[in-house]
């Protein structure tokens, strides 16, 4: 873009440029009353059904809260009403995923050199951080302590480690400062057997993120094993004045390999049970032809958001803010505006606020296009696939809890699937579909579609969805670089379709990409495109009936991975 020339003229242009822009938007109101739902996928459809799945009073559906057992409770409703087979537990729609909240334990406690640390301020037990799982059990009398050295430079071995508490520097960033997202590093040191593992990066920490971390941690109560293990010693991030007190001299000086005071400390991480029951919603729409209805194309999206915010936030300040600075929204880092884009913010929070009457303040997730436009065209595609001639094989619809929290209903669906789990021949999931304008995502479009997966496990795949699309009338204009192996997005492994690909099912990967919105309180229904919306669930729903008639099941023609190995995009 062209820079002003000035903050003055910026805040001037901006201004009316911005009022116009929220004229023009195509923002829709804020309530919506239902209507009949028809057959066929409509724009008005889907906007009837994500108005109530992602209104205030669904509390931002997080799993384990009353908010997604009612948004699940809203899902089986729907399946059968469309007359869909209940295929959850129990010859219900509903299948329990065995959810529980694991936190820190009263009576953590944490001393350097035989002064005393707080919890909190000086140093942050850690569990989970990442792709890492520690020890959930520090148990430490007068251990000795040991200068590990920089993550990502030189490091000590596991020998040297031995028995030690590790203290550690965060990596540096490009910028040459130290960089606190220290478990994004593949080189982070791993010492099994050391006492603990302490890295100096709190004081780098946003107070937002401690809170996360001190906070408890949804996770399935059975665990199984596609964690990626750091270390079976117990983590902490600590200040640089707690870390050059278990050194007894300043890190800038340290050397690895060199020792340090002694750390005593104890603590433990426990489960709790979650507030309310956690559900995947199952339901079959049986095929056509007796010999290969036994067999399932499974079309998914997940149903859970991220609930509400501790405190409010003012709905406009954040679209604003967004609009300039984060334009893939929680996916861009936040930063420090310039003068200029301070300027260009709020000319368009002011503007914003003059078309909405003032200050809206907002602390529900509610999640409209993260999953709500994914599973209520999932429903939509439901009611079209039922209302008409019936696929050869059948349909499983499958909506998934948890996929915020790190995949588990997926997780644990796919571990303890309700039909033969070699019966499941393809698996298309939608994951963020309403949001494809050329203002929203970059590349965006009345027909523009992201894909990923299609052909990493089976070529087939690949081809009939490009096949179909190429008899369109319409083609989907499809963007498949968020696909590339290595892509810093790091897609490929953050959606539910990547715990079908690990049991060697061929998946593929639906969305309209990230937005300003996106993991904000501002992502509402009046923002969707629906008309684009409806496109996508009709070009799902031809893909899942070819795959559904075709004469021979999809080959596999690609390796199949170890179910029980990370995810690598």
């Amino acid at each position: 873009m062209i820079r002003s020339r000035t903050a003055a003229a910026a805040l001037s242009l901006v201004a009316l440029a911005s009022t116009a822009d929220a004229q023009r938007t195509g923002e829709l109101p804020r309530r919506h009353a239902p209507r009949p739902t028809a057959a066929a996928i409509t724009p008005a459809d889907l906007m009837t059904r994500l108005y109530v799945l992602a209104d205030d009073s669904m509390k931002g559906r997080e799993a384990g809260t009353p908010g997604n057992v009612k948004g699940t409770n809203y899902v089986a409703a729907q399946f059968r009403a469309i007359g869909l087979r209940p295929a959850g537990d129990n010859g219900t729609f509903f299948q329990a995923v065995p959810l529980q909240n694991r936190g820190v334990l009263p009576g953590a406690a944490l001393s350097a050199d035989g002064a005393p640390l707080r919890m909190g301020s000086d140093f942050v037990p850690l569990f989970y951080l990442g792709p890492y799982v520690f020890s959930s059990n520090l148990r430490a009398a007068n251990a000795p302590v040991v200068f590990g050295g920089r993550i990502g430079a030189d490091t000590i071995t596991s020998e040297q480690a031995r028995g030690k508490v590790v203290v550690l520097l965060p990596p540096l960033g490009q910028d040459g400062r130290d960089n606190y997202r220290w478990w994004r590093t593949p080189a982070v040191p791993k010492y099994p057997h050391a006492a603990a593992i302490a890295v100096a990066s709190l004081d780098l920490t946003p107070p937002t993120t401690v809170q996360a971390l001190l906070a408890p941690s949804l996770e399935l109560g059975v665990q199984t094993s596609t964690d990626s293990v750091l270390a079976s010693a117990p983590g902490a991030i600590v200040t640089r004045a707690a870390a050059e007190r278990m050194l007894g001299a300043p890190l800038d000086q340290a050397r690895p390999g060199e020792a340090g005071k002694s750390v005593t400390g104890s603590w433990g991480f426990g489960g709790l049970a979650v507030a309310a029951p956690a559900r995947n919603v199952v339901g079959i729409l049986p095929g056509s032809d007796p010999r290969l209805r036994g067999q399932y194309v499974v079309i998914s999206a997940h149903n859970d958001h991220e609930g509400v915010l501790e405190r409010g936030f003012d709905h406009d300040s954040v679209r604003a803010y967004n609009r300039v600075m984060r334009p893939q929204g929680a996916n861009d880092p936040p930063g420090t505006p310039t003068p200029e884009q301070a300027a260009r913010i709020a000319a368009l929070r002011d503007s914003l606020r003059r078309v909405h009457g003032g200050v809206r303040l907002d602390s529900i997730m509610n999640g409209a296009d993260d999953d709500g436009s994914g599973t209520v065209t999932l429903i939509e595609i439901a009611q079209s696939l039922a209302s008409g001639a019936r696929p050869r094989r059948s349909i499983l619809f499958v909506s998934h809890t948890a996929e915020e929290k790190g995949l588990y209903g997926s997780q644990w669906f796919t571990d303890h699937p309700t039909v033969p789990r070699d019966s499941i021949v393809a698996a298309l999931n939608m994951d963020m579909v309403g949001r494809g304008r050329a203002e929203d995502v970059a590349h965006g479009g009345p027909w523009s579609i992201q894909m990923i997966g299609s052909r990493r496990l089976s070529t087939q795949l690949g081809e009939l969805i490009d096949s179909l699309n190429a008899r369109r009338p319409n083609p989907m204009q499809v963007d498949y670089s968020f696909d590339a192996p290595g892509h810093p997005l790091n897609r490929y492994c953050r959606s539910d379709h990547f715990m079908y690909a690990r049991y060697g099912i061929p998946i593929t990967y639906f969305s309209l990409g990230y937005h300003v919105d996106y993991h904000q309180p501002s992502d509402e229904p009046q923002y969707i495109d629906y008309d684009h919306m409806a496109r996508v669930g009709a070009f799902v729903r031809d893909i899942a009936r070819a795959v559904a008639n075709r004469p021979q099941r999809l080959v596999v023609d690609k390796p199949k991975p170890d179910p029980n190995a990370p995810c690598r995009q």
